[in-house]
């Protein structure tokens, strides 16, 4: 699998990503994650949908459910062409417990452990850690890459009014 190196920082220390990222412009790869109740989740099963990815490393952690929290909140206003969805290596039984907890409802989770297909898909996994990289991506209705910010370290939150503005510009 490709490597690229010198993309993200984890508390200043560089990390090597796994995978090629996809371009902007060009068709969304397809990818199978786990919902909570472990049937699988696809990207063509939110075909007809502008389709916010929020890829984060796991919801267990303070910056990632601040991040899924945000997001939440925005879906809640984005209208029902707009699906979010939080891609993240935790268990799908973790990322239930973590939305029931947090009163999360406006956004699906997605676990990408079983087979890092997302990850892999889209040059986000974290070779060290086998987690995810924090990133936001925007897929419009037909499909095809609109927005992608890659955060640079993993530690802070991306840029959510650049990514809401995408979400917009993607419909």
């Amino acid at each position: 699998m490709h490597e690229r190196h010198g993309f993200i920082t984890f508390k200043g220390t560089p990390l090597t990503l796994l995978g090629s990222a996809p371009e902007i412009g060009k068709p969304a790869p397809q990818f199978t994650g786990l919902r909570g109740d472990l049937s699988p989740f696809t990207l063509a099963q939110t075909a007809g949908k502008t389709v916010v990815i929020n890829s984060v490393p796991s919801l267990d952690t303070p910056v990632c459910a601040a991040q899924a929290r945000r997001f939440n909140q925005e879906a809640a206003g984005l209208g029902d062409d707009v699906k979010v969805i939080v891609v993240s290596m935790d268990l799908p039984f973790a990322q239930s417990r973590f939305c029931s907890t947090e009163g999360i409802a406006n956004l699906e989770t997605v676990s990408d452990h079983r087979d890092a297909s997302f990850g892999a898909a889209y040059g986000l996994l974290i070779k060290e850690l086998r987690l995810l990289a924090r990133a936001v991506l925007v897929i419009g209705k037909d499909g095809t890459l609109r927005y992608q910010q890659l955060v640079p370290e993993v530690t802070h939150e991306p840029e959510y009014a650049d990514a809401l503005a995408a979400v917009g510009g993607a419909r």
